[in-house]
């Protein structure tokens, strides 16, 4: 596994190799994952035209949440114990998570 992705550097997408030898947009798109955020808060507030937004935080947690369980949950083939290693949590916690965003198998 790539070690900035072990560390919790996601500085660089690009850092992140392909298994084969296709070329995935991962190692295409050298913009940091926190560029893609803000890219995308910016917009967002660009489209309010001035409106004022409400429960931000909660917006993005849960814009953000959900792939974030969904990818790793595939990732480990829905091995809960695994994934709640890769993400740091409790696997209560994920159980929880899953349930919210209907991911539960």
């Amino acid at each position: 596994m790539n070690d900035n992705i072990i560390s919790g550097n996601f500085q660089k997408v690009a850092n992140i190799k392909p298994k084969n030898n296709k070329q995935s947009k991962a190692s295409i798109d050298s913009k940091p994952l926190r560029k893609h955020t803000e890219d995308a808060l910016n917009s967002y507030f660009a489209s309010l035209n001035g409106d004022s937004p409400g429960d931000m935080y909660d917006l993005v947690l849960g814009e953000v949440e959900q792939p974030l369980f969904k990818a790793v949950m595939e990732h480990t083939g829905g091995n809960q114990s695994r994934a709640a290693g890769i993400l740091g949590i409790n696997r209560g916690t994920l159980r929880k998570k899953l349930k919210i965003y209907s991911l539960l198998r």
